[in-house]
């Protein structure tokens, strides 16, 4: 549980879709013109997700490893998600456990329910040059990220984002689209591991409530200030 919530943790500070071509043509498009297309025409969505947390092997294990070797997977999590740029998002996993990471603009809330506990911490430029601004943040990707067309793989058109930053934890982020709709994430952390994200039932800008990301603190909840 830990992993899982410190690796979503990593995407949103260190600062967790998709749009339709309007063209048949854009449909052909390479992964990076899809990701801008995306970022400028989807302003909100709502969606599901599975998340695989991907350890690096040890260097011991890695001197004695065969090509063939299958990378360990150390955790697996689903969830919904809702999100309207910039700022403003509710991560929600259902499985294995309860728990919600949620930002109104302002603040970002971490709620675990078997604990009954809030976390309260400023959102602040947290998302400037983080993973989380892809889905997050404001539409100025270029000048956070380089970024480059990675070819096509399983019918999917993928891209590679660098961080330009020299302090962030990551460093690659992978975006797969196909036909213009997002469908999975990898993001690359400096000590190798990977969190593997697919997307699926998105729904693109749908109609949200005024007070769609205020944060309720639950009742009997304690509450600590990060």
């Amino acid at each position: 549980m830990q992993s899982v919530l410190k690796s979503i943790h990593r995407v949103v500070q260190a600062g967790v879709l998709g749009a339709s071509m309007l063209l048949a043509s854009q449909a052909f498009a390479s992964g990076t013109e899809q990701l801008k297309a995306f970022v400028a025409q989807v302003h909100a969505a709502h969606g599901t997700f599975v998340q695989r947390e991907v350890k690096a092997p040890s260097k011991a294990a890695s001197a004695t490893a065969t090509q063939s070797a299958a990378p360990k997977t150390s955790g697996t999590a689903s969830g919904t998600f809702t999100f309207a740029r910039p700022g403003k998002f509710i991560w929600s996993y259902e499985k294995p456990y309860a728990q919600v990471l949620q930002a109104d603009g302002d603040k970002l809330y971490v709620y675990d329910k078997d604990l009954n506990q809030v976390t309260v911490r400023e959102l602040g430029n947290a998302l400037g040059a983080s993973p989380a601004a892809i889905l997050f943040g404001s539409n100025d990707l270029d000048k956070n990220f380089t970024l480059r067309d990675a070819g096509v793989k399983d019918g999917i058109d993928w891209l590679e984002l660098t961080p330009k930053a020299q302090d962030t934890q990551f460093q690659q982020v992978g975006i797969g689209f196909r036909n213009g709709n997002l469908e999975a994430m990898e993001l690359h952390d400096v000590f190798g591991n990977v969190t593997l994200l697919t997307f699926s039932n998105i729904e693109k800008n749908p109609p949200l409530k005024s007070n769609q990301f205020k944060f309720v603190v639950p009742k009997g909840a304690d509450v600590i200030n990060g």
